[in-house]
């Protein structure tokens, strides 16, 4: 049964995430926290600060203070759990460590560089950990993140950080504007797929190019009659009009062919089988009107996919969703802040409407802007999907 282990890790360095801040690092670099892949070492390597380590290593404590990190989450979105991984950290691991969670608007004036003191929430109270291990926590947290302080006590070596969650996309960057439906980062997940030997198929929704066959979805090699697929819930419903099949860095196990169908609202071919030449972006224009929530990507027989992208235009229901989700998930001064001034909204109506979440339903929503000094209806019909 999937677990939050499953899900995406929304700090990782390829899917965007960036340490912003550190009190030390003295013999590690902070940002060997949220580097892709399991930790390394090799003895008798040294440098000028001595032993080269691959994680976050602070200097011996004379005081009774703590060392934190700032991580800026590349994915914005609802944490679920955490993976404090001190592998290779054995005579140098911090005993107990803590986490702090913050969301920042990164479309306000307090951008995420410029953060000095956001409104920390502790999501893992300070808790034991042991050297050469992972230790995991599970997270109950019901605000949109952006940023974690990790927090170690009271000093040592921390070689990763994993912050599995489910990103929430911002409606505000797509809105009126056609986006990649099947992108992570917006909201779209792996429902199922056929086979993960190799690697695992959320990898073909995460930003960004692949640098390696490592950072795609890879299948075994089929030895039957068979084939294998993988099933993608959209970020939000809408009308595809192009698809990218992309094989990059997959040369001799690139898939022949594939074939792309609609699932949801109902099971319907969008694309033919059409052969995929390897390495390289497959990219296909689609002559649809339908209205699609779920995909299904059947490659032929087997092999290796970099990523996938579905560009396409929002349903107004799918808008209405996706703003739905954002908006009653965001911490309540970015609530404010978001709304103050779009599309000539006052902020007493903005703090009105953060006052009465959560909606849960467009109705709902639709007759809270109708009150006071809302936002034109261009505006809100752009970002929300909803008539005036």
């Amino acid at each position: 049964m999937p677990t939050w282990r499953d899900l995406p890790d929304l700090a990782v360095r390829t899917s965007g995430g960036s340490v912003i801040a550190a009190n030390d690092e003295m013999f590690g670099e902070k940002e060997n926290l949220i580097k892709p892949g399991d930790p390394a070492f090799q003895p008798r390597t040294f440098g000028n600060r001595g032993q080269i380590v691959d994680g976050w290593e602070t200097r011996r404590r004379r005081d009774h203070g703590h060392d934190w990190a700032v991580v800026r989450l590349g994915m914005p979105g609802i944490v679920h759990g955490i993976v404090v991984d001190t592998t290779w950290f054995t005579g140098n691991y911090p005993p107990e460590c803590a986490i702090d969670a913050a969301g920042v608007d990164p479309l306000g004036e307090a951008r995420a560089a410029q953060v000095d003191e956001p409104a920390w929430e502790e999501i893992v109270a300070r808790s034991p950990v042991e050297g050469n291990a992972r230790a995991t926590f599970d997270v109950e947290h019901s605000r949109l993140v952006t940023h974690v302080r990790l927090r170690q006590y009271p000093d040592g070596g921390i070689a990763r950080l994993r912050v599995h969650g489910q990103p929430v996309g911002d409606p505000r960057w797509v809105a009126g504007r056609s986006f990649d439906l099947a992108a992570l980062e917006h909201g779209a997940a792996i429902a199922d797929c056929s086979d993960t030997f190799y690697s695992s198929p959320a990898n073909l929704l995460i930003p960004g190019p692949a640098r390696v066959m490592g950072e795609g979805w890879e299948t075994a090699r089929r030895r039957d009659q068979g084939h294998d697929w993988v099933v993608i819930d959209l970020a939000t419903d809408g009308v595809v009009g192009r698809l990218e099949i992309d094989t990059t860095c997959f040369v001799g196990n690139a898939p022949g062919a594939a074939v792309v169908s609609a699932l949801q609202p109902e099971p319907a071919q969008l694309m033919p089988r059409v052969r995929l030449q390897p390495d390289t972006a497959n990219r296909f224009l689609l002559d649809s009107d339908r209205d699609v929530a779920q995909l299904r990507l059947d490659i032929h027989p087997d092999g290796g996919l970099a990523r996938f992208r579905a560009i396409g235009a929002p349903t107004p229901s799918g808008r209405a969703a996706m703003f739905l989700r954002w908006y009653d998930l965001l911490p309540t001064p970015w609530a404010v802040a978001a709304l103050a001034g779009w599309g000539g909204a006052s902020e007493q109506w903005a703090k009105g409407l953060a006052a009465g979440r959560p909606y849960g339903s467009a109705k709902a929503l639709a007759a809270a802007r109708v009150s006071g000094d809302g936002p034109d209806a261009a505006a809100w019909a752009a970002l929300t999907g909803l008539p005036a």
